[in-house]
Parts: structure tokens; C-alpha cells; sequence
């Protein structure tokens, strides 16, 4: 009986002409003892981080500034300053990169504390996690500030704020100024005065300012 014919030798060469080109792109860069190899390794891809300001297709809007040692920080001159470390590296034999942050509390974007500024919130233990997230995350409401003044209850009454809003970021002088691209603390930023907190607390049902 006649025996089936193998294949193989009908294989083969489409079989080598593949297996050469993934020889080549597996094989390692040069190398002294081997002469035949490529003399250079292709480039590796270079990483960069990217970096976003929107987010969930526009639902999402990150505001906060990102951190430098030249940034301003509260009453001083000479801005932050160094505030990362690195005291672990996997480039000098580490398992892993391990930071070290310390800044004071109220640098950059940050939100205050029911303590900072009441003592006996402060005594009672009341820090951020005491917060409301609901409050801190939803839609928000951009106004105009009139650039010649601090928010008093005279600029709250003028901005005409609907009821039912409960997020509002207040744009003021200070981002005209650029503030918070300058090293130096300005003491003559635009705030809320007493009177003006007073009469949001009044007349409107915000519970976020920014």
C-alpha cells in the first residue's frame, strides 16, 4: 500500500521565511561576539505622561494648579521651595521609587478645614475628613467679579446668583494678576470680606466657593 507523502518539504520554506524575520526582530543589539548582529538597537518609544485638565468628555474639569518650587506660599517671599524627595530609587538599587512630599497644608489648590480658622471645630477634631463629598464634587457655577473691588455683600447682591446654585468659582483680579504663577506671597490678593461671606450665607443656598 502506497504511504501518504509528507508535507513537511511543502512547508518548510514558507516556514523558514517566517521564522527568519522574527529571528532578526528578537535578535539582541551588538554585541562583540557576535560580529553579524546590527550595530545599533532600534530607539525605544519615548514615555510621556499625559497630563489632563478634562476629563469624562467634558464632564469633568480638574482647576487645581500643579505643584512647582516656585509657587507662592502664605506670607512668604521666597515661594515653596523644594517639597519632593526621592529618598528611595530603583536607580540606585531600590525594589521601588518611594516620594517624600511635605508642604505646608494651605499651598496651591486646597480646600480649608472646619478647624482652620474655628477653635473648637479645630478642639472637636473636625479636619477635611469630616467634609462632604456630595459638596465638594457637582456642576458649578463661573462668575465675573467686578475687578476694582473685594467681595463684599454690596458684589454678592450685584451678581445676581440664582437660588439653587450651591458650587460657585468667584473669578476675580487674581487670576487677571496671575497669582498663582508669582513666587512672591501678594498680601493685596481679592477675598471675601466679613460682610460678603455674611450675606452668602443670608441670601443663597451656596455651600462651595472657590
Amino acid at each position: 500500500m502506497p504511504r501518504e507523502r509528507s508535507n513537511w518539504s511543502q512547508m518548510a520554506p514558507p516556514l523558514l521565511l517566517l521564522l527568519l524575520p522574527l529571528a532578526a526582530a528578537t535578535a539582541p543589539c551588538a554585541h562583540p561576539a557576535y560580529p553579524s548582529q546590527p550595530a545599533s538597537c532600534p530607539a525605544e518609544p519615548v514615555l510621556a505622561p499625559e497630563r489632563r485638565e478634562t476629563h469624562g468628555g467634558g464632564r469633568i474639569l480638574d482647576i487645581t494648579h500643579y505643584y512647582r518650587e516656585d509657587m507662592p506660599s502664605w506670607e512668604s517671599g521666597a515661594g515653596v521651595g523644594q517639597f519632593l524627595w526621592l529618598p528611595a530609587s530603583m536607580r540606585n538599587g531600590s525594589l521601588a521609587n518611594n516620594s517624600e512630599m511635605r508642604m505646608p497644608t494651605h499651598t496651591g489648590t486646597h480646600v480649608d478645614a472646619p478647624g482652620h480658622v474655628f477653635q473648637h471645630y479645630f478642639d472637636a477634631g473636625f479636619d477635611v475628613d469630616t467634609l462632604d463629598l456630595d459638596v465638594l464634587n457637582g456642576p458649578a457655577l463661573l462668575v465675573d467679579v467686578p475687578r476694582d473691588e473685594n467681595i463684599t455683600a454690596k458684589t454678592m447682591e450685584s451678581l445676581h446668583i440664582p437660588k439653587g446654585v450651591q458650587r460657585v468659582l468667584f473669578r476675580t483680579l487674581n487670576t487677571d494678576r496671575n497669582l498663582m504663577w508669582k513666587k512672591e506671597f501678594d498680601t493685596s490678593y481679592v477675598g471675601f470680606m466679613k460682610d460678603g461671606a455674611q450675606w452668602l450665607v443670608d441670601n443663597t443656598d451656596i455651600k462651595l466657593v472657590e
